[in-house]
């Protein structure tokens, strides 16, 4: 009996020695110490740190998905031929899921125990379809969406306005400049999740705080044919057209609208466009009134961080676009090396030593002539909009037409946490 009993005490502490470490590995848990004395979490050893990334290169947003991916494996590559990071060297770990959330989630089950963070995790519904698993295995996520919704998770981190505040920035210059007058309507179309849902919000602020009228199309991101939104707003005679949907959907609305001998301005969230477009039958509609709300800066303005980039991209994807996703997904890699460089400074590579270390920085700058706060997290990094339109001759397919701003009528809202 009492051996029976010492073995049962013995398998018991067997048992709970390996629940404990099983804890550990999923929620960042140490994972030792390197012979450098950092200590180690999951996807770092003494020579390597491992970044998942959960993209998009066959659905929707596949040029997007693309050109960040490529971009951030520029990043990698430099860092690495100048050393590493802590004496590591970084390793992309890449995961088509092509816009779809349960592949998304399959994908983030397969690198989540394997890698240090996820620099790039594309689109608001899977970003918020897998915010408790970040939270619980406290993963540093960078999602390519700027949904309200990812606001207020310590691990997830935005990289500028949500949509709803690029919408009011965006509604705001467009009252201001006389395209649409007060008391006017605007017609909306977008998709039916968190991306479309957080834009309408900003539409409804901004159109109430105008005197403004709004029109609702809801769409699904499968739906590429946008004749009869598109036809329906012209005929109702809207005085513009707002789309927060993907590149695809863009082309159709704004060719039908044109079609349908709309003239009005026509407004774009930051999603809703990409330089391809311009080789398509609608490029006469993007260049006839179509402007885009984004953060991102154009690749070809006069910033040596901006022309290392573009050398750097070109050498390396010759022949490639060079949008706003290669900003993007560089910037992105910038992040989490910069959080990565603090984190081994403490000698701390475990998730929470890198989350302590990216949420201490209150003023990133990477040249591109703006400074991001990533000490909070329940409001974005920033409240500035770029209002770009299509050019066919610029290299990102983009060009100024107002620089970043933060309007009057959005430092009066308090964007909401989902």
């Amino acid at each position: 009996m009492k051996l029976n009993i010492r073995m049962s005490a013995a398998v018991l502490a067997v048992l709970l020695a390996a629940a404990t470490g099983c804890s550990d590995k999923a929620t960042g848990g140490s994972g030792g110490t390197g012979k450098d004395g950092v200590k180690h979490g999951p996807g770092v050893t003494d020579t390597t740190i491992k970044l998942g990334v959960i993209t998009d290169l066959t659905g929707p947003y596949a040029p997007l998905g693309k050109g960040l991916t490529q971009a951030e494996q520029l990043y990698v590559e430099e860092i690495n031929k100048a050393g590493g990071i802590c004496g590591r060297k970084l390793e992309l770990v890449v995961r088509d899921a092509g816009y779809d959330v349960q592949k998304s989630m399959s994908a983030y089950s397969e690198l989540q125990g394997s890698t240090l963070a996820i620099p790039q995790l594309i689109g608001s519904h899977v970003a918020s379809a897998l915010k408790t698993r970040i939270n619980s295995d406290k993963v540093l996520t960078i999602p390519m969406a700027w949904s309200n919704t990812l606001l207020g998770s310590e691990y997830l981190q935005i990289t500028g306005p949500t949509y709803d505040v690029d919408m009011i920035n965006g509604i705001d210059w467009l009252v201001k400049t006389g395209a649409v007058k007060k008391g006017g309507t605007l017609g909306h179309i977008y998709f039916d999740n968190d991306y479309g849902a957080s834009a309408l919000l900003g539409t409804k602020y901004a159109a109430d705080k105008h005197g403004l009228k709004v029109v609702e199309q809801k769409i699904k991101p499968t739906d590429t044919d946008l004749t009869n939104q598109a036809g329906a707003l012209a005929k109702q005679k809207v005085d513009g057209i707002l789309l927060s949907v993907g590149p695809a959907q863009s082309a159709s609305a704004a060719g039908v609208a044109r079609v349908a001998g709309f003239k009005g301005p026509i407004l774009g969230s930051n999603s809703a466009y990409a330089k391809q477009l311009l080789a398509t039958k609608a490029k006469p509609a993007l260049l006839q009134g179509f402007y885009i709300a984004t953060a991102g800066i154009p690749i070809q303005e006069d910033l040596p961080a901006l022309k290392k980039i573009r050398d750097g991209y070109a050498a390396k994807f010759p022949g490639q676009p060079q949008d706003s996703a290669v900003v993007t997904g560089y910037s992105s890699g910038e992040i989490i090396g910069n959080a990565i460089k603090k984190a081994c400074a403490s000698k701390d590579l475990t998730r929470e030593g890198l989350i302590k270390a990216h949420r201490s920085t209150n003023a990133f700058d990477n040249g591109q002539g703006g400074t991001l706060d990533f000490t909070y997290f329940d409001k974005p990094p920033t409240l500035q909009t770029f209002i770009v339109q299509p050019d066919e001759q610029a290299i990102s397919g983009t060009k100024i037409v107002q620089n970043r701003t933060e309007s009057e009528l959005v430092k009066g809202y308090k964007v909401p946490l989902a």
